[in-house]
């Protein structure tokens, strides 16, 4: 393997091990959060740039479009969680990087899945593990396992994003749909913390009713969304590149 080709595959393993670091530990506990239809989260590490959309509240859908011209990384996820017997989340992940391909399952906190070539099919690396503890990649080609992906480590690693254009910030961001509510918990003012949920949801439903009045339908900005019984739900970004930021996630950090 030349070193250009094995730099390309190292950089595709980052980029399924942070799609990974995205499912968080059960430590964390369960948000009071239902993110709301527009609902945004735009933040870059380094030359990665990412950018999250609420783009469906009933079904919930989210997308997920992330760019690193540097490194001519593309990553673009829809997901729809979907209830089952199991808590199973169904999602659809396409990662794209010179002529190689990912894919993954998910069965409650397990991960299983494989890296190949697109154009052959040629699978490269298979993964295995949980994603609330230790996933692992086995090169095909030499037997070889390395841990990609340890949660106690990432999580023991994590540190406060930095805002570095307030001015930036979308009213629609996540911090700032929340930012009220999050001081509730974190003040351990739970009160609070549910009259600024009750907040948030009835201002929604009433924007649901001002547009129903105007017969006017929600569309997303950032993402086309679609739809069929084979597929399921796909999101398509409406740029090429995600812009930088406003919002900066120190090197190290999981985004």
């Amino acid at each position: 393997m030349s070193a250009t080709v094995k730099r390309a595959h190292n950089r595709f393993i980052s980029v399924v091990a942070w799609s990974i670091s995205t499912a968080r530990p059960v430590v964390f506990g369960v948000a009071p959060y239902n993110s709301i239809l527009g609902e945004t989260h735009h933040v870059s590490r380094g030359s990665l740039n990412v950018l999250l959309e609420q783009v469906s509240h009933h079904p919930p859908v989210s997308a997920l479009h992330a760019t690193d011209k540097e490194e001519n990384i593309e990553m673009i996820w829809c997901q729809n969680p979907v209830p089952k017997f199991y808590g199973i989340l169904t999602s659809h992940c396409n990662l794209t990087l010179v002529s190689s391909n990912a894919t993954r399952t998910q069965r409650t906190h397990s991960i299983r899945g494989r890296i190949y070539h697109s154009s052959s099919l040629e699978t490269l690396y298979e993964l295995e593990g949980h994603w609330n503890s230790i996933v692992t990649l086995k090169d095909i080609n030499n037997g070889k396992e390395t841990v990609i992906y340890n949660a106690k480590e990432v999580v023991s690693g994590l540190k406060t994003p930095i805002v570095k254009d307030p001015q930036g910030v979308l009213p629609s961001e996540s911090a700032a749909v929340w930012s009220a509510v999050s001081e509730g918990i974190l003040s351990k003012n739970w009160e609070k913390a549910r009259e600024e949920k009750k907040a948030v949801e009835e201002k929604q439903r009433e924007l649901v009713r001002d547009r129903n009045s105007r017969g006017q339908t929600w569309v997303p900005k950032y993402f086309n969304l679609s739809y069929n019984k084979e597929g399921g739900w796909d999101c398509f970004p409406t740029q090429k590149w995600v812009p930088p930021a406003p919002i900066d996630v120190p090197i190290g950090h999981a985004l």
